[in-house]
């Protein structure tokens, strides 16, 4: 650890100085002095936070002392370009991260597919591996939640900056770095979806096609008895384009032109590799065939009008006939080359990623009152039924005919999504668009409404190749979830239906909502709990669960160590698959190069395979450990509940976060909030604007309120002892507490300190500052480390050195809040305050940018 904490330093913190200074050339407009002024300003900050100034204070006392600026103007100018600055410090921070990233993870230490082969020979568990790689595979899905301001001509500016650094090319990063000073970080437009899909196919394209084919060729070369031809072991997903919860953009147009780009993209990339892989495959029996396969998905790609004629099984199966005569005829010269190409078609097919569709169960509702409005589909007292009777009249719907006859556009776009999802399977492949997620879900009515959506819409009920999934998301919904579910297995028709699809249950689990609803401890707890009960009475049916974890970013949002939290499941919760999603910087932070999006996939693929071959009791809760994390969490669940219900609670966030400026930036397609309601409330507001303004306040309250409380109870109680013994046995327990330092670590009370003593938000300030101190000091005593995540000291530095380069544009975004507040306070109607605004949201750009390593 301590090499690799070297190697960090060496590689990413000296040479961030050492490079950092040739931002002073960097061709801003008047920048020549800001490199100098920005270095003075950031010192300044420090000192003034040390003596308790406000920033206020810390910038008009920095703008006196060491600048002729005295005109409003000069000073927006000014922190304008600080702006400017420090967000471009951020990049070059990501690149040399990047490009160190193989120097400071161990590729081939724990976690990694080399280091579980020799766990398997030591432990002699290969049939067990065999018999597990079966059935086990891992689903990486790509959500349309934008968590990262980053415009793609940005992105590519990192990718090859990373690649100038790895090769110490200083001429060309310094290029780079003044390209990167002409480049605009601003997106002028608020993306659409199609736009978001287009983004993501980049990630697609260079960093998951290569990255999959690299491991799943080293698991074929490492364990070459265990490899299940019929299981490919990796899956990706896609939202952009499907996720229409709350997005009123997403029509049924934007999914048959996304899924459309994602077949292009696959088959642009088997182009490409066929073309490299025809270099070197020149043999009689073998050259001609692929040209002939390089000629067609030519003529798919490139003439115009051309209708797709390609099919994934028989490329498939003309990539093995050429394999089989190049073993047979040719002394299988370059086969590893060709295994790499028919590896990636058994993971992608022609769909690259399933494109999964969701809608909220309320939609869904509204859609049900057209039908009785407007046709006799439903019994015309469909409303007054029990449960039993609203299911049997969604199963025996027939077909609507005409959607016209429906008043609403949304309901009309229902019908029209689930009849376009048919044709996204004959072109791109059933797994081209197979699973439909359905948000909000409290019952198994709500389940049984989309089964007759599919009804309504035209399919055959002997013919539904989709598998239906229920997210189920706030506290008391993980609660009543395996209830929900019971009832769903009982019905004899779903029954039927999930025979059909391999008697596999599919259910989604969300994290966002949970926090915000319950706080950190109680949403990560009721998530478990939902799990072992969702796995039992799914056991109970004879019926394979899987699970799908909604997981964001940083911990807040279920993301931290999320390898070790798959790692601690034990047995009582089903493991045949690991599937989450991907949020917004995690794709760039654990995705964003070839060789992190290996190291990362293999961590999870180990921690799902290890779970069950290597810790088959240890990871598994006693009665008495249950018993005490339940108790846990239902303290810390009090403790958040109070705050949470504390009459100023929204109106604080409102007041002292960027929180209502969210809906302004270009950040992402979706609205900050669901419903049109001008009146804010916690329920409509949605997760990514909630705790990324509780981020940017640097309060992070959403990981880690009320588990100070939780532990100090149990400390008062005698039972310290019980709590110590739990975090050294439980894996679970103890990746909990890793997590919440890690919000910990990001917190900066200092910043926000001025609103101690404010007469209206003062109460929620302090109590917010008590629990941080008090949480802080139980886990510093349970891990017996002096610093948060001592445990991690590369981490730990990192986020130091992320958090200082930010810390000018949290002092000049606290201003601009202050300012507008100020100016709406004095009912000041001036032209200045739409600055002030644009202020604040820039500096969110730097901000969240910076939080990148949320892993």
């Amino acid at each position: 650890m301590d090499n690799v904490l070297q190697q960090y330093k060496n590689l990413v913190a000296i040479r961030f100085q050492l490079y950092n200074s040739l931002f002073t050339s960097l061709p801003f407009h008047r920048i020549e002095k800001t490199g100098v002024l920005l270095s003075l300003f950031l010192i300044h900050c420090e000192e003034g936070y040390r003596k308790q100034q406000s920033p206020n204070d810390i910038i008009t006392s920095f703008m006196e002392q060491y600048t002729p600026y005295r005109k409003e103007q000069e000073l927006l100018d000014l922190l304008f370009r600080f702006i400017q600055y420090a967000e471009r410090q951020v990049v070059l921070f990501d690149a040399l991260e990047d490009a160190a990233f193989c120097n400071t993870h161990d590729m081939n230490g724990p976690g990694s597919l080399k280091h579980l082969q020799s766990e398997v020979i030591q432990k002699g568990k290969q049939g067990a591996l065999a018999e597990k790689m079966k059935r086990f595979s891992i689903r990486m899905v790509l959500t349309a939640h934008p968590t990262q301001f980053y415009p793609g001509e940005v992105l590519g500016i990192i990718s090859d900056l990373a690649k100038a650094l790895s090769n110490a090319d200083s001429a060309t990063v310094n290029e780079y770095l003044q390209q990167l000073g002409k480049t605009p970080f601003l997106k002028r437009e608020k993306p659409k979806p199609y736009d978001e899909a287009v983004s993501l196919l980049w990630y697609l394209e260079n960093i998951f096609y290569p990255a999959s084919g690299k491991i799943l060729s080293e698991i074929k070369s490492q364990f070459p008895d265990a490899v299940d031809a019929n299981n490919p072991l990796i899956h990706l997903g896609f939202w952009p384009g499907g996720d229409r919860d709350g997005n009123p953009f997403v029509t049924s147009d934007t999914t048959v032109k996304v899924a459309e780009s994602l077949r292009r993209s696959i088959m642009k990339c088997y182009y490409l590799e066929l073309r490299k892989l025809r270099r070197r495959l020149t043999f009689k029996g073998i050259s001609d065939a692929l040209l002939n396969l390089e000629n067609q998905l030519y003529t798919n790609l490139f003439v115009k009008e051309y209708p797709c004629d390609v099919c994934g099984n028989q490329l498939l199966k003309t990539l093995l006939e050429i394999r089989e005569t190049l073993i047979t005829q040719h002394n299988g010269l370059f086969l590893y080359k060709l295994e790499n190409l028919i590896s990636k078609v058994q993971v992608f097919g022609l769909h690259f990623a399933s494109l999964d569709v969701r809608q909220d169960s309320g939609v869904h509702g509204k859609l049900i009152e057209d039908i009785l409005a407007h046709t006799k589909l439903l019994p015309a007292n469909y409303q007054q039924l029990d449960e039993d009777g609203k299911i049997a009249a969604l199963m025996n719907v027939k077909e609507l005919e005409d959607i016209a006859v429906l008043d609403d556009e949304l309901s009309r776009d229902c019908v029209e999504t689930v009849r376009a999802i048919k044709g996204i399977q004959q072109v791109n492949g059933e797994k081209g668009c197979h699973r439909y997620i359905i948000s909000h879900t409290t019952s198994a009515v709500n389940i049984m409404e989309v089964y007759g959506l599919f009804m309504l819409s035209g399919w055959d009920k002997k013919a539904l190749t989709i598998d239906i999934v229920p997210l189920f998301e706030t506290v008391e919904d993980l609660q009543n979830a395996g209830a929900a579910m019971q009832k769903l297995y009982a019905i004899k028709e779903y029954r039927a239906h999930l025979e059909a699809r391999g008697n596999t249950q599919t259910i989604m689990l969300g994290f966002s909502d949970g926090t915000k609803d319950g706080g950190y401890l109680m949403a990560n707890w009721s998530i478990y709990k939902a799990k072992e009960e969702l796995t039992r009475i799914s056991r109970e049916y004879d019926i394979d669960v899987v699970f799908f974890d909604g997981r964001g970013g940083p911990p807040a949002r279920g993301g931290g160590k999320t390898h070790k939290f798959y790692a601690s499941m034990g047995q009582n919760i089903a493991n045949n698959e690991i599937q989450l999603t991907i949020q917004g910087q995690t794709i760039s932070s654990n995705f964003g190069t070839i060789d992190s999006a290996q190291f990362n996939i293999e961590q999870l693929i180990n921690a799902g395979i290890s779970n069950e071959l290597f810790a088959p009791r240890r990871d598994t809760l006693s009665a008495e450990e249950d018993a005490l994390l339940n108790q846990l969490a239902v303290d810390s669940f009090d403790s958040y509940v109070k705050l949470k219900n504390h009459p100023y609670f929204l109106e604080y966030l409102g007041h002292a976060s960027p929180l209502r400026f969210y809906s302004q930036t270009n950040i992402g397609s979706r609205p900050a909030k669901r419903g049109s309601s001008n009146q804010l409330s916690l329920n409509d507001l949605r997760a990514i604007p909630y705790v990324g303004s509780w981020s940017q306040l640097k309060q992070n309250v959403t990981g880690y309120y009320g588990v100070g409380q939780a532990l100090k109870k149990m400390d008062e109680a005698g039972r310290w002892n019980e709590v110590s013994s739990l975090y050294k046995s439980s894996l679970l327990f103890k990746t909990l507490m890793d997590n919440c330092e890690m919000s910990m670590k990001k917190t900066f009370f200092p910043l926000t300190a001025f609103l101690s003593e404010h007469p209206k938000y003062g109460e929620i300030w302090n109590l917010i500052y008590a629990e941080y101190e008090l949480t802080k000091k139980y886990v510093l005593r349970l891990s017996g480390n002096a610093d948060l995540m001592g445990d991690y000291p590369v981490d730990q530095l990192s986020i130091q050195m992320r958090e200082r380069i930010v810390l000018p544009l949290l002092t000049i975004q606290q201003f601009g809040i202050t300012k507008v507040r100020e100016l709406e306070e004095q009912l000041i109607d001036s032209p200045v305050k739409s600055n002030y605004e644009k202020m604040v949201m820039r500096c969110s750009f730097g901000i969240i940018n910076a939080g990148r390593n949320s892993v």
